[in-house]
């Protein structure tokens, strides 16, 4: 099975294209991603499977990534990026070179936004309190906690927030250690730095909306689209297949009300507005 397997009805499919030029490396970026041209002749910022954390990042990009953007948050677009081998043979920085070798096959790669500029709460508008709320509530779903004021990963293009790098959620898949345990607790210590906590406002009151967003139609779609190659046999979970089930089960039981997150995020955010 591939990225651009068959979804259901309505579900976005994982588009491919093949990476035609490596431009420059994204230092700031623990993962090492860069800037890549494809056949498309679109540039694509590039999270590569040979990086430290392997191909799980992947699958995190796509699912929250993609969850978001059903909850209508701006994502740039997600898109499988193939790499054949010959792409490291002009790159003179060792590094890199070893990356693209170990990245050979299918990547990710985020629609790059020209010009855009990371959010500032100190420089920036105050966003809308419902939206930073979603924004949280997605993190809560997902237990990610990579959207703190120094690396908030919110870019601002056209005027408008757009989130990027979600890689850091779904810690429960780098061991798939007692999911269902996992997926019943808040996780919200995690969330305690977020950027928005204190322009959010109340998840409790936007928690029944979003919730059946997140259905099983949108998690279907979505799991049947990861590559097999991000799934390697899972020692307690199994093939491929057995893991695509896993997110679906985890999720599942994450969004059951009531969502363990909700009340405990809602404290964080009284208490940071109380400081």
């Amino acid at each position: 099975m591939t990225g651009s397997a068959a979804t259901p009805t309505g579900v976005r499919a994982m588009r491919a294209v093949r990476a035609t030029r490596y431009v420059t490396p994204f230092r700031e970026g623990g993962s090492l991603p860069g800037l890549v041209e494809a056949d498309d002749d679109g540039l694509y910022v590039v999270k590569f499977r040979g990086a430290g954390q392997g191909p799980r990042v992947l699958v995190a990009e796509w699912l929250a990534g993609e969850i978001g953007r059903a909850l209508g948050l701006l994502v740039p677009d997600l898109v499988a990026v193939d790499l054949e081998a010959g792409i490291a043979d002009s790159e003179p920085d060792q590094e890199i070179h070893d990356l693209l070798v170990a990245s050979v096959g299918r990547n990710i790669g985020l629609d790059f936004l020209p010009g855009a500029m990371t959010f500032n709460p100190v420089v920036d508008a105050a966003p809308d309190p419902d939206w930073a709320a979603t924004v949280m509530w997605l993190d809560a779903l997902t237990a990610n906690p990579d959207r703190s004021p120094k690396n908030p990963n919110l870019l601002v293009w056209h005027g408008r927030p757009w989130l990027i790098d979600h890689g850091a959620g779904f810690s429960i898949h780098y061991t798939w250690r007692d999911p269902d345990g996992h997926a019943r607790r808040s996780h919200a210590e995690r969330l305690a730095d977020h950027v928005l906590l204190p322009f959010a406002s109340s998840l409790a009151a936007i928690d029944e909306r979003l919730a059946p967003i997140v259905d099983d139609t949108l998690l279907a779609g979505l799991v049947v689209a990861i590559p097999d190659d991000w799934l390697a046999p899972d020692p307690l979970i199994g093939d491929a297949e057995a893991q695509r089930a896993a997110y679906v089960t985890y999720l599942r039981r994450r969004l059951e009300a009531p969502r363990p997150f909700v009340e405990d995020v809602d404290r964080l955010r009284a208490e940071a507005r109380s400081r």
